[in-house]
């Protein structure tokens, strides 16, 4: 029994690297797709097996780079939807109720887009999932729509970048690029 499982392993091996060879495989996105958790040691306590704090939220969002570019301002215009990333449009998903600028959100997914400016973001949680971009983005199904905190940064963050941080009411959604951070509270 041993002999045909590893002998079906070769086969595999051999086939994929046919397939990278010969150029089907698809190429490395120039923004790949990324996840944050909170806690954010979530998949590592899952696995290990000793969960002390349930997952809270997750978020999936593609990362663009910076490669040189203005970003703010610029790529993302001031004033105008911008989906928080590239590709498909960021989705976070919560596990349980909370709050966000002092509205109840239930527990499921939903997508974020932000409107940019200098000072300030707003960040929009929208019910329409599973979408592209923000070109089927419909305000009626806004769900909230919250002020973000924003700052400027010591050092350019070449990648997008979306990570969850504790707070003392719950935990803050923390979105960096370029040389700018901001940051939305999310409480319980």
């Amino acid at each position: 029994m041993k002999k045909p499982l590893a002998l079906l392993a070769v086969f595999q091996f051999f086939f994929i690297c046919l397939l990278a060879q010969t150029g089907t495989l698809p190429a490395v996105d120039k923004s790949p797709m990324d996840m944050s958790y909170y806690p954010g040691n979530y998949p590592v306590l899952k696995i290990q097996d000793k969960i002390t704090e349930p997952l809270l939220a997750r978020i999936i969002y593609s990362r663009p780079q910076k490669a040189g570019r203005t970003i703010f301002g610029g790529l993302v215009k001031y004033g105008e939807l911008w989906r928080l990333g590239a590709n498909e449009a960021t989705e976070i998903e919560f596990y349980k109720n909370v709050r966000i600028g002092g509205k109840k959100i239930n527990k499921g997914r939903y997508t974020l887009y932000a409107v940019v400016n200098e000072n300030s973001w707003t960040i929009i949680l929208n019910k329409e999932t599973d979408t592209w971009g923000s070109f089927k983005y419909n305000e009626k199904k806004d769900v909230v729509r919250a002020v973000a905190l924003v700052q400027k940064t010591d050092v350019v963050i070449e990648s997008f970048t979306m990570v969850f941080e504790k707070a003392t009411a719950g935990f803050n959604l923390v979105i960096a690029w370029d040389n700018v951070k901001a940051t939305l509270p999310v409480t319980f």
